[in-house]
């Protein structure tokens, strides 16, 4: 295998994982962001308060975005990493 076609895969394959992985970042930080200011507003300073809606958040938008994350995935696979394991 060239190394051109080696690093365009590879370089590939991150910028799908960036894509799959932002809906979750972005759930994540609106939501740490939201219950941090209730927490500044309100002087409430329990660990569990950012961690369980947090938590409840990122399970939501996973389950809203795993059927993305599966067609962008076997989309690369099928496109891009089947033709090279055969050799085409």
């Amino acid at each position: 295998m060239e190394e051109i076609i080696f690093y365009d895969t590879l370089r590939q394959g991150l910028w799908i994982a960036v894509e799959i992985s932002t809906p979750i970042l972005l759930v994540a930080l609106v939501v740490g962001l939201v219950i941090g200011l209730f927490q500044a507003l309100t002087s409430v300073q329990e660990m569990t308060l950012t961690f369980v809606p947090k938590l409840a958040a990122i399970l939501a938008m996973f389950c809203v975005s795993m059927g993305f994350m599966t067609e962008t995935l076997t989309g690369f696979f099928t496109e891009r990493l089947v033709p090279l394991i055969i050799g085409g």
